[in-house]
């Protein structure tokens, strides 16, 4: 499930979720973005009910790409019981997605 995550329901959807969020920090206008995307919608349908995939345009939500520091995009942070827990950049594959979701949720 990709979720469209704004500066108003970014503590709901993200930090009061109680599965793991990856979020995508992107614009509409970089090429790895959309080149990403297909992958992300992927991944987010073959974990649906696992992990939930949340998309931030950078350009819209200023203010979250200040907090977060988001310097490259894509850039995917990965969140887990309220908490940036690790971070992926660039063009990455379901692989990545997997071992992001892995690392974030281990104990």
């Amino acid at each position: 499930m990709e979720v469209v995550i704004t500066k108003e329901n970014f503590a709901k959807e993200v930090l009061e979720a109680k599965l793991p969020v990856i979020v995508d920090f992107f614009a509409t206008w970089c090429g790895p973005c959309k080149m990403l995307a297909p992958t992300l919608a992927e991944f987010a349908g073959e974990n649906a009910g696992k992990v939930i995939v949340g998309k931030v345009d950078i350009d819209a939500q200023e203010e979250l790409a200040n907090e977060y520091r988001i310097e490259v995009v894509p850039t995917l942070i990965g969140f887990y019981k309220g908490e940036a827990k690790a971070a992926l950049k660039g063009l990455v594959s379901k692989k990545h997605l997997a071992e992001l979701v892995a690392e974030i949720t281990k104990d």
